[in-house]
């Protein structure tokens, strides 16, 4: 029988194997859930059912004997009022209507003894409110309060019994029930290892089944991964998807080695064309370097700063001190513009740069053009990258006041954020319609600076720059038609030195 059983199993499919494994756990611990509710009710539900009886029938007995005594006490006109009387007599009424009154539960003794308490109370009830209500009046007062407390040692001694024969059934029924809650412990146990026997075979079958032919097939494919296509076959008795699995494996194993080789050939002809192309790469940006150079070269800056500060002299001879400030200025932002080599600066360069440019650019422009800076952040401390407030306030100028008759004002603000440097440069200048700012930051995300306008041109750089060389810097612009525009930068602060230079500080 075992041997048919384990022949069943090879032949059955890995989602079978599934089903049975887990089809076992869930009656497994389905037997458990059952087992345990049955144990509960064994030993804590009809334990509480006979101990709620017997609560019951002293509760009446109880309730009794208190009416009993503060209707004495009443009836003599001690401290009791009537208000305590009658809720004593409703706790009575409520205990009497509680006990258990259904024959096939309680047997016949005890449904007689009921049934006689509740007749009985009936009465008695009866005749107590006839009393209460006539009171001294009645001819014939001691006798019917004679009477009452006959009734009342009458029912108080009937539900005592009731309580006796009460507690001798639960006392029986809990003798009962003790052998079989001590054989409890034995059951548990041995329902628990059968239950584990089963389960344990079964995971036992699995991993012979499932897990082992699955390890040989990785320790054969680690053999594999360092080019060794002769290792030996991997075997399994499995009959199921796993053996058809390990089939194909043997036999793909050995076309794969050539195949595998044909690949390597094909690799090294591909990383000896990749190193070329790298090569081909690294002369063209030094060519690409070269032009630049070559580019910068075209203007002399020592011939051309020479001739700035003759010309300054010049002026300072002749008395003309805003053509000498406007020469220095120019110079300045000429030094800056040709001399920086640093990716970032300390912020108080670029604000220098701003403030000869603008400068300039409010000689050009006269009243038409004004400007402020505000800057809550630590000039010296604080890093941004080169070149990146002179072409922003240069857009602002040529783009947002120059086309406005009346000009404008340019604002620059600037304050710390947490670790962030807040940066904004606005103008009150024409602004940009919906559709023209959404356009522009389509190109700026597109990486687009050609158009038809310029605008996008400097500040697509500084858009590039921003976002490749910070993670969580970004540029943002706001823009309203005939209101102006502000141009958003976040220049996280973290790690900055990184950037600069030694000789820049």
């Amino acid at each position: 029988m075992k041997r048919q059983l384990r022949q069943l199993w090879r032949t059955m499919t890995i989602k079978e194997k599934i089903q049975v494994f887990t089809g076992a756990v869930f009656v497994t611990c389905l037997l458990s859930v059952i087992f345990n509710i049955w144990v509960v009710k064994f030993s804590l539900v009809d334990f509480n059912h006979i101990l709620e009886q017997n609560t019951k029938c002293v509760n009446l007995v109880q309730a009794l004997e208190v009416e009993k005594s503060y209707f004495q006490d009443y009836v003599q006109r001690q401290e009791i009022t009537y208000d305590i009387l009658e809720e004593a007599m409703s706790k009575t009424e409520k205990t009497v209507y509680e006990l258990p009154f259904e024959y096939s539960e309680i047997g016949e003794l005890r449904y007689a003894q009921t049934w006689s308490i509740r007749n009985s109370y009936e009465v008695y009830t009866e005749k107590r409110e006839e009393f209460l209500s006539i009171g001294k009046r009645n001819p014939n007062y001691i006798n019917d309060l004679y009477s009452i407390y006959e009734m009342q040692d009458y029912m108080i001694a009937y539900a005592k019994n009731l309580m006796a024969n009460t507690m001798e059934i639960s006392s029986e029924k809990y003798q009962e029930k003790i052998p079989s809650l001590l054989s409890m412990p034995w059951l548990v146990v041995v329902l628990g290892c059968v239950l584990i026997g089963v389960v344990m075979n079964l995971a036992k079958m699995m991993n012979k089944s499932i897990i082992v032919p699955v390890m040989k097939l990785v320790k054969a494919s680690k053999q594999i991964a360092d080019n060794n296509f002769y290792v030996e076959d991997v075997e399994v008795e499995n009959k199921d998807e796993l053996g058809e699995l390990v089939r194909a494996f043997n036999k793909m194993k050995y076309a794969t080695g050539e195949y595998i080789s044909a690949l390597e050939e094909k690799r090294k002809t591909l990383d000896l064309l990749h190193a070329e192309e790298l090569e081909k790469l690294e002369i063209e940006g030094q060519l690409e370097s070269i032009r630049f150079d070559l580019l910068k070269s075209q203007v002399n800056p020592h011939f051309l700063f020479n001739t700035l500060n003759v010309i300054r002299g010049m002026a300072n001879l002749e008395d003309a001190p805003t053509t000498e400030k406007m020469i220095k200025a120019l110079s300045s932002l000429f030094r800056y513009n040709l001399k920086t080599d640093d990716i970032v600066v300390p912020l108080f360069r670029e604000l220098k740069v701003v403030e000869d440019y603008m400068y300039l650019q409010q000689m050009r422009f006269g009243e038409r053009i004004s400007y402020d800076i505000v800057c809550k952040a630590d000039k010296e401390r604080s890093l941004v990258p080169a070149f990146t407030f002179q072409p922003l306030v240069e857009n602002a100028i040529i783009h947002g006041l120059s086309p406005k008759e009346e000009g404008g004002k340019v604002r620059v603000r600037i304050l710390m954020q947490g670790d962030k440097l807040n940066i904004y440069i606005g103008d009150t200048g024409v602004g940009m319609t919906e559709n023209e700012l959404l356009e522009l930051k389509e190109k700026l995300q597109q990486n687009q600076s050609q158009g038809t306008s310029h605008r996008g041109i400097g500040l697509g750089n500084i858009y590039n720059r921003v976002n490749s060389m910070y993670e969580g810097g970004y540029v943002d612009i706001y823009s309203k038609s005939k209101i102006g525009t502000v141009i958003k930068v976040v220049i996280p602060q973290k790690n900055e030195e990184r950037y600069v230079s030694n000789n820049s500080r």
